[in-house]
């Protein structure tokens, strides 16, 4: 069963918490910052033997940060053994999503979408309730990325993982073999209308703030949206780097208020503030219009 509802309007995630399940000081820390979702790791940074009582410490960690106005997300574990059992833990009302790793194709989403559903109606829990965030970490995935982003609508957002990508590739982890992949998710999740997540750039480098914001700010001039982050440092810069400035967000209401004042006229092509202006700058002026719009609805909860 694949059909949800169509109402879903995409969440604004500019900043992105890793936060290990396994780690009490952790947890207290990631309440202290204003990321927009807290993602709490079943993968990377808990160890084998460490599995199950990460798994087991979830759901109350899921229920602290949704009370506390966050969205949820967690991301689960790739083999399947390990994964069902991460996804038979963590489905619950406080979690708005779980990331995939290793995503290859677009039935492996599918298959994931079967078993969030039966465990959704086991739990009473709306059809569709938990999103899917496709993480695009190898070459065959690279390879079916198109069909990744439209596999199913319970996907919300596509990242490409720049470590494990360079592992499959045997390439350098830099903006050379990085940029083509984070282009193709851009235009991947634009053409499935999801969220494009991320920056060229390993998530892994957070000591220079200065270097990372740069790559932030390159990043939503590519068309990104938001991005993980797993140092409380980098918030405050994806918050700042993914939302409108105040000159962007004034110029915005000038062209539109100017367009709306020239189609009163007949006119729908103008000269303003030394520019041009048609249809698609307005639509632009639009898009940051809402975006600030729904940034400031997303203050009002937390």
């Amino acid at each position: 069963m694949t059909n949800l509802p169509n109402a879903f309007a995409l969440p604004v995630w500019r900043s992105i918490l890793f936060v290990p399940a396994i780690s009490d000081r952790f947890v207290d820390s990631a309440l202290r910052q204003p990321a927009d979702v807290l993602q709490i790791d079943l993968e990377d940074s808990v160890g084998p033997t460490q599995k199950e009582e990460a798994r087991a410490r979830v759901p109350a960690i899921a229920d602290r940060f949704a009370q506390a106005g966050r969205d949820v997300i967690v991301r689960v574990n790739r083999p399947w053994r390990l994964l069902v059992r991460d996804l038979e833990a963590v489905v619950s009302p406080s979690v708005m999503a779980v990331s995939l790793p290793k995503v290859p194709d677009a039935s492996f989403i599918l298959g994931v979408a079967e078993v969030l559903a039966e465990v959704e109606a086991e739990r009473g829990i709306a059809h569709g309730h938990t999103r899917i965030v496709a993480m695009v970490e190898d070459a065959q995935g690279l390879s079916a990325i198109n069909e990744i982003a439209a596999a199913h609508p319970r996907v919300v957002g596509l990242i490409v993982g720049a470590e494990d990508l360079a592992v499959s590739m045997r390439m350098a982890v830099d903006d050379d073999g990085l940029y083509m992949p984070n282009l193709m998710a851009v235009m991947a999740a634009r053409r499935a209308g999801i969220l494009p997540l991320g920056f060229i750039g390993s998530v892994a480098d957070y000591k220079d703030i200065e270097a990372f914001r740069r790559r932030v700010e390159r990043a939503r001039r590519l068309g990104f949206e938001g991005a993980f982050c797993v140092h409380p440092t980098q918030v405050p810069v994806l918050n700042e780097a993914f939302a409108p400035t105040e000159a962007e967000v004034a110029h915005a209401r000038s062209v539109v208020a100017a367009f709306e004042a020239q189609l009163g006229s007949g006119r729908a092509a103008f000269s303003h503030e030394g520019r041009m202006v048609d249809l698609p700058v307005v639509e632009q002026c639009r898009q940051v219009l809402n975006r600030v719009s729904a940034i400031e609805q997303r203050k009002t909860r937390t």
